[in-house]
């Protein structure tokens, strides 16, 4: 009787270091999966500035807009900074996911004033970087999906029995989705020069 206890005991130890080891490669996993998206998110805010500079040349104007589009890179990269140094905190998530739809809202509004200025469009610098933007809004689209579905995954793994038990006694925190709230806002920038 006693080896049958000792067995189960056993059996029951080994459980807990699997189910643990699978919510520590989950919450590892959506780690990385946000590591991603800060590199890419970086890449398009480092753009950004020079995107500006290239248009302040031609848009005399528009000053208010291109204050508008460095005001909200610069909140977007001091949100990412805050997400980055904790991709589990579901408040910095948010803010982070506001300020992307404020910048990409910001971005809009020069690309679109950008087409009464027909030497801006034609600028090759001012396409360069218009056509590298769109790519790297393309890359993080890509990111946040590999992110967000690391996050389902390892949500999962917590709330699902027996790794709910796991997950609650070793204070397994739920992780935060990325997402973009309104429809309208899921859109990447689009750059058209004709």
């Amino acid at each position: 009787m006693g080896w049958v206890f000792l067995g189960v005991v056993v059996v029951l130890v080994i459980l807990v270091i699997v189910l643990y080891n699978r919510l520590v490669a989950g919450r590892n996993g959506y780690k990385n999966a946000f590591a991603q998206i800060d590199v890419q998110l970086t890449r398009r805010y480092d753009l950004i500035p020079n995107l500006v500079k290239v248009a302040e040349r031609y848009m005399q104007h528009e000053r208010e807009t291109l204050e508008a589009v460095i005001q909200a890179r610069n909140q977007a990269v001091g949100n990412l900074r805050q997400a980055a140094a904790d991709p589990s905190d579901a408040d910095a998530m948010r803010k982070l996911s506001a300020s992307e739809q404020g910048l990409s809202g910001a971005l809009g509004r020069l690309f679109a004033l950008s087409e009464s200025y027909p030497d801006l469009k034609a600028n090759q610098n001012m396409m360069q970087l218009s056509e590298e933007l769109v790519s790297t809004e393309n890359r993080v689209a890509f990111a946040r999906q590999s992110f967000n579905d690391a996050v389902m995954a390892y949500n999962n793994q917590r709330e699902m029995f027996p790794g709910n038990l796991i997950a609650n006694s070793f204070n397994f925190q739920p992780a935060q989705l990325l997402e973009i709230e309104a429809p309208a806002k899921r859109e990447a920038v689009q750059v058209a020069f004709q």
